[in-house]
């Protein structure tokens, strides 16, 4: 039976979702939800498939599986600096502005994701603001940012677009309802 068939089903609808980056609060923001996301994408995954011949047939079988990045559009306030939380995460990652050719320090995935990014999460909700659907990125580091663009012509709010690297997700989607955040 359709959902809209029935008034007792709802749809889960693209607006309502939070994003929480854990570490956040470590560097000044005053939380680690990202009241501030204006998109995100989901996780994603393709699976490599393999060919085998035998005689005149061609059998496929999976292979591998590959998660894809997840990009994020934030808008940037200025009483919370998105600009600045991404470059004190790229830092955390590592990062160093070399002074001289005598500065060795560089990033590292344990930087990244144990020191930086220390969890990252998409939550999916339902009308009353419960937590539905419960995405976890696991071992997440920032593969890309970019600052925006300025336009005297546009009165668009500043963004900026964020693209994170992970090596597996989880969702936790089971008819368990959870308290409001």
């Amino acid at each position: 039976m359709a959902f809209w068939s029935t008034n007792d089903v709802e749809p889960k609808r693209n607006f309502r979702f939070q994003v929480q980056i854990t570490g956040l609060s470590d560097l000044g923001a005053p939380t680690d939800i990202l009241w501030w996301a204006k998109t995100v994408s989901t996780p994603s995954f393709d699976v490599t498939e393999v060919e085998h011949n035998y005689l005149d047939n061609k059998f496929y079988f999976p292979g591998r599986v590959s998660w894809n990045e997840v990009n994020l559009t934030l808008v940037d306030p200025i009483s919370v600096d998105a600009v600045q939380l991404t470059n004190k995460l790229l830092e955390k990652s590592g990062y160093v502005v070399k002074a001289n050719e005598f500065s060795l320090k560089t990033m590292s995935k344990v930087k990244a994701t144990a020191t930086a990014i220390k969890g990252m999460k998409i939550t999916i909700m339902n009308a009353e603001g419960f937590p539905i659907e419960e995405w976890t990125l696991n071992n997440v580091f920032i593969k890309s940012a970019k600052y925006g663009d300025l336009d005297y012509s546009n009165d668009d709010l500043r963004t900026v677009e964020m693209t994170v690297r992970y090596d597996w997700a989880t969702c936790d989607n089971d008819d368990t309802q959870f308290e409001p955040q």
